[in-house]
């Protein structure tokens, strides 16, 4: 007898081969979708299975209701963060949200890519070589070692940001209500005081949402660097291109931003500008479509633990 069935919605080619591959090693049947989960295709869960969706489409109070009625209790989200969830509802409704954890390496490995990307000035560097202007930087670039570098959330990620972080010989400050990291810690506002560069390593809650806002920013040192490989609602967009295009903050760095919703995974080249295009026009910021999490490894890790996770929570032994 199979340990129940999942539903996988918003599952791409690669991740249906693994799914169905490690669906057998845990016993547990799984329908993959496509499609992102909506009301137009929650039929196709089977009655009282599971559910599982990725962090790139909401699921709202009326989906929620919707998964209700089709008797489900146990979804997971193939991400660490649950802000595209309405967790208070599903509370209400009876099912039981979850998220999966996945090779912290994957995104801070991305994370140093992007520090150096943005001390170095590459952007710029490869938009002038395309244009065959092979010609230095007008300033001379810093060395990340000489550099102090503050890590805003010191949990799974932010700590792997940090142990790699030490090979450089930097500085490092950290801040997190619950201090995990070998690290020295400071409150939120000292840290982006004495920071050379910043990096955001926190979830988005109500809490958190624009946490980096227009005070923040002003907080900050002339000529800091600002990254972002958490979500992009943690910082004020608005604030941060007002901050660059005056020359307050030197650069960013940016895997996420405020307003990707519906523009990052498709190809928009014929669409009209989005609402982060001032940020985007700016020759000092790096922003690419949140995709440091995409590795193979995390991939693996992903599947394993969603089907783990369910696993365990029908009272099964992963294997």
């Amino acid at each position: 007898m199979q340990n129940g069935t999942m539903a996988v919605f918003g599952c791409e080619i690669d991740e249906r081969a693994m799914f169905e591959r490690r669906a057998a090693d845990f016993n547990v049947g799984v329908l993959c979708v496509t499609e992102p989960l909506g009301r137009a295709n929650a039929g196709l869960i089977p009655p009282g299975g599971a559910v599982s969706v990725n962090h790139k489409a909401p699921v709202d109070a009326r989906l929620i209701h919707t998964l209700r009625d089709r008797g489900v209790s146990y979804l997971s989200s193939r991400s660490a963060g649950l802000d595209h969830i309405d967790g208070a509802e599903a509370k209400l409704a009876g099912i039981l949200v979850r998220g999966v954890s996945y090779s912290p390496g994957s995104v801070a490995e991305y994370t140093i890519m992007l520090m150096l990307m943005a001390i170095r000035g590459a952007c710029s560097i490869l938009r002038r070589a395309g244009r065959q202007d092979f010609r230095l930087e007008d300033s001379r670039a810093r060395e990340l070692s000489e550099m102090t570098v503050g890590v805003v959330g010191a949990g799974r990620i932010g700590g792997a940001v940090i142990d790699r972080l030490k090979g450089f010989g930097c500085p490092i400050i950290a801040y997190d209500p619950h201090p995990r990291a070998d690290a020295e810690y400071a409150e939120l506002d000292e840290l982006l005081r004495r920071s050379d560069i910043v990096t955001l390593h926190l979830p988005l809650t109500a809490s958190t949402r624009r946490i980096i806002d227009r005070a923040r920013v002003k907080r900050m040192k002339r000529g800091a660097i600002l990254i972002n490989t958490a979500r992009g609602a943690l910082i004020d967009a608005s604030a941060l291109a007002d901050s660059l295009e005056r020359g307050w903050l030197a650069s960013a760095a940016l895997d996420v931003v405020e307003g990707e919703e519906g523009w990052f995974y498709n190809d928009c080249a014929s669409a009209g500008p989005p609402p982060f295009a001032r940020l985007l026009a700016l020759p000092n910021v790096v922003i690419t479509p949140h995709t440091a999490f995409y590795t193979r490894r995390a991939l693996d890790d992903i599947v394993f633990n969603t089907l783990a996770d369910y696993l365990k929570y029908k009272g099964g032994n992963p294997s």
